[in-house]
């Protein structure tokens, strides 16, 4: 027949919370996040900007015209960028 657990002593469990209160616990540092909102705003309206700027004058704007429809993953880009951003808000 199986011997049945044997329960801890005192003494044992006094060492095990000695261990363990004497063990450093890990504190993490809390991450501030509050460039967030306004970095997520700034480049999702220069994206927007972008976008509006190159459908009003972008024939008129020489650096513009050049890149011609690359003006639109420019724009579309710098929107995704701010979703992107937006995620990382807590």
């Amino acid at each position: 027949m199986p011997e049945s657990r044997t329960r801890k002593s005192a003494e044992e469990k006094q060492k095990l919370k000695a261990q363990q209160a004497s063990k450093p616990k890990k504190i993490k540092a809390p991450a501030s996040r509050r460039w967030v909102p306004p970095a997520f705003i700034t480049v999702g309206l220069l994206g927007v900007a972008w976008l509006i700027t190159y459908y009003v004058a972008g024939t008129y704007i020489p650096f513009m015209d050049a890149l011609g429809n690359w003006n639109i993953l420019i724009g579309m880009g710098g929107m995704a960028a701010a979703f992107v951003i937006a995620t990382l808000w807590r």
